[in-house]
């Protein structure tokens, strides 16, 4: 998710110095365009018509402008939320690729397999978790609800990155 990380760094590096592209990143353009490209990435990634690993990136990408355009508003002007939130993500996605995604070549066969059969359950689709965290966007006065649901998604990223295909494969 390289894109949603380096949006979650250009996000904190605004709200931080508090420059004039924060009026642009809060305006009704950044809250709409958000919320087309979610809703879009949502239905594709249900028709399987978007590859996995693109719908993570875009999803969260576009919905950190929806919540940040939609949110703001409602919370004082220097709120720490709008720096700490994007912060947290770009750390939790660099430490998931970093100690999950990285180490996928580590994994024994019995785990490999759970996993497999966890992510095919159905329990845990990738278009139910965005779904998720987009309703969450809505309740802006539970605001701990956003990046709880941004992080289980996180987390089912690292769980599509473990179980796609790595050239270092042994499962043994």
């Amino acid at each position: 998710m390289p894109l949603f990380v380096i949006f979650c760094l250009i996000f904190a590096f605004v709200v931080q110095t508090g420059s004039p592209v924060e009026a642009l990143l809060s305006s009704e353009l950044a809250l709409y365009g958000g919320l087309t490209v979610t809703v879009l990435t949502i239905i594709a990634s249900f028709l399987h018509r978007i590859p996995e690993a693109y719908a993570y990136d875009l999803f969260a990408s576009s919905a950190l402008f929806v919540w940040f355009s939609y949110w703001k508003p409602f919370f004082v002007k220097d709120s720490p939320i709008f720096f700490f939130f994007p912060v947290y993500f770009a750390l939790l996605v660099a430490f998931t690729t970093l100690f999950f995604i990285g180490q996928r070549h580590k994994i024994d066969r019995q785990s490999l397999q759970l996993m497999q059969r966890l992510a095919s359950s159905g329990v845990i689709d990738p278009w139910m978790i965005m779904t998720l965290v987009l309703i969450t966007l809505y309740f802006e006065n539970r605001f701990i609800q956003y990046p709880t649901c941004t992080t289980l998604l996180i987390m089912r990223y690292a769980l599509y990155g473990c179980l796609k295909p790595s050239p270092k494969a042994s499962y043994s």
